[in-house]
């Protein structure tokens, strides 16, 4: 090859891999932190907003040919079929020639670009965009007459601690920048099994927000500060799967996948105006998901509405022979079917009495269900230590991070563990750890014997299954009504599956969740419950701003 073939061919490659306009500008974020030195709230004291390993403009770069074609008023056209509507809707608009799949798929990738490259709306919500996303969604296109599932065609995004093998699967640290595992995670492969598009990677609390103690929700060295779009750095996120319900607020895909140990899908749901769902251990695999606990860590799916929660839950939820829990599952509940019987007449649901003497959104809520014809009965929460809680989440992830690296990764990472990911950051705290990693220094300190560990985590799952069991047989109840993620500790231990629900805005503008709690595979039933609630209620309104 001559020199000036050999510089052309470089040029060539450079013009595919760049943009060939600079959509991202880094910008000098100096007083936006200070801004919020003296923030009320101690975890929204940044020490930086913007990502110091993410290439914006890499992101959207596979793309530019086709979203300049895209533009922006086929954008605006599109908006009334997909902003804020149903996956039954969508699919409807696909039927009848109103939408494709690949504009649909574009139409959220012209919107990412169009948010994320303004300093003024961005979120810092998106990791990584599957390159392969559009020409999937052709042959979406074109096979759609052998669709057999309603997630089929809709575009997927999925917390970065949930595998890909076509893109890095990070956790948030940045000694997993360019980690990408040989394989897909469970749940992964039954979206694609169902002819979901995976659009791509969201940011989230790094490792799942088991590395720094009373750091920023949403925070993490490979994607920034996640910011929540009803009050960008006025409002926290919630974590860990902060990514996930930001983007699913605004509205940059039809669903997204979160996962949870205790609170991380019903905290960022309910600060973000969501439906989360947490299921019970056991009915959705993790295999192929960055852990903290195999004890209590589960997938669950984030949606805008309940419908669409219970059709992505249906989609992922599936036995695995490498996550042996999921084996001992009865299965056959119809989640999508529940979402249409939605009578609240007789329902008995029990409610916290100083939840209700205190809040005035879950006042509200409790009316309108009595309104509905369901029996609020106030019960008084029993004082029941969880003390020890750390223990086990100490304890699980000292093992499970190694089982993790060795079993669902690849051979450059194959033997890495906590005490090498602690080292790596210490190496430059300012780069990979500005708010220190209290909770993984305590991983690595954990001695506990197997033995012991168990000890711990059957006393508190006795207690905590009682604390719930308690008033639910006392009273009949067919579920028990909490706040956000309050009551997440009890319902993780006790293995109990909760659902988070708009219930309004406080005057300030922040969002809040009524969650349901119910015991183990009660998810069909808190589904039918959520969904009348959402009908006579249909508090979520979109952010501001991101219409």
């Amino acid at each position: 090859m001559t020199r000036l073939a050999l510089l052309l061919s470089l040029f060539m490659l450079a013009s595919c891999s760049q943009p060939s306009k600079l959509y991202w500008q880094p910008y000098d974020e100096t007083e936006e932190i200070n801004q919020n030195a003296d923030h009320e709230n101690p975890r929204m004291r940044y020490k930086l907003v913007q990502s110091k390993f993410l290439d914006k403009n890499a992101l959207w770069s596979p793309f530019e040919k086709e979203l300049d074609r895209f533009g922006e008023q086929k954008y605006e056209a599109l908006k009334p079929f997909i902003l804020e509507q149903d996956i039954p809707t969508i699919q409807s608009h696909v039927s009848v020639g109103n939408l494709s799949y690949e504009e649909l798929v574009t139409f959220y990738l012209y919107r990412i670009r169009l948010f994320e490259s303004n300093p003024e709306t961005t979120l810092h919500a998106i990791l990584a965009l599957n390159p392969d996303v559009i020409k999937e969604a052709r042959i979406k296109d074109k096979e759609r007459d052998s669709a057999t599932h309603p997630i089929y065609g809709m575009p997927i995004l999925l917390k970065d601690n949930i595998n890909t093998s076509n893109m890095p699967t990070t956790a948030g640290a940045a000694i997993l920048e360019n980690h990408t595992p040989e394989k897909d995670a469970f749940v992964v492969g039954q979206l694609k099994k169902k002819g979901a598009l995976i659009l791509g990677k969201v940011n989230l609390s790094e490792w799942a927000y088991y590395f720094c103690e009373g750091c920023p929700l949403g925070y993490s060295a490979i994607g920034g500060q996640t910011l929540n779009p009803y009050g960008r750095k006025i409002f926290e996120t919630g974590g860990s799967s902060s990514g996930s319900g930001v983007a699913v607020a605004a509205n940059y895909a039809v669903a997204a996948l979160g996962s949870e140990t205790s609170g991380s899908i019903l905290s960022p749901s309910s600060k973000n105006a969501v439906v989360g769902v947490k299921p019970t251990i056991g009915l959705v695999s993790r295999t192929g998901i960055v852990p903290i606990s195999s004890t209590l860590d589960t997938s669950g799916p984030m949606t805008k509405n309940v419908t669409d929660n219970a059709i992505l839950l249906d989609a992922i939820e599936g036995p695995d022979e490498k996550d042996s829990i999921t084996l001992s599952v009865s299965r056959g509940d119809a989640f999508m079917g529940a979402t249409t019987l939605t009578a609240l007449k007789g329902i008995r649901l029990g409610a916290f009495e100083s939840l209700v003497n205190s809040d005035s959104l879950y006042t509200n809520a409790i009316a309108d269900l009595e309104k509905a014809g369901a029996v609020i009965v106030k019960i008084n929460a029993e004082s029941v230590s969880l003390s020890g809680f750390i223990k086990i989440l100490d304890g699980d992830m000292k093992r499970d991070i190694p089982a993790y690296f060795t079993s669902n990764s690849n051979t450059k990472y194959a033997n890495l563990d906590v005490e090498q990911i602690i080292d790596f950051n210490s190496s430059d705290s300012l780069l990979y750890m500005p708010y220190s990693q209290e909770r993984l220094d305590g991983v690595q300190s954990d001695t506990q014997s197997i033995e012991a560990l168990n000890q711990v985590k059957n006393r508190l799952n006795k207690s905590a299954s009682n604390f719930f069991e308690a008033p639910i047989k006392a009273h009949k109840l067919d579920a028990v009504l909490s706040i956000n993620n309050n009551h997440a500790s009890y319902a993780a231990i006790a293995f109990y599956p909760c659902l988070a629900v708009p219930m309004g805005y406080y005057k300030d503008g922040k969002p809040a969740s009524l969650t349901l709690i119910a015991p183990s595979f009660s998810e069909a039933k808190l589904l039918s419950m959520a969904a009348a609630y959402e009908q006579i209620t249909k508090h979520r309104k979109p952010p501001k701003g991101y219409n």
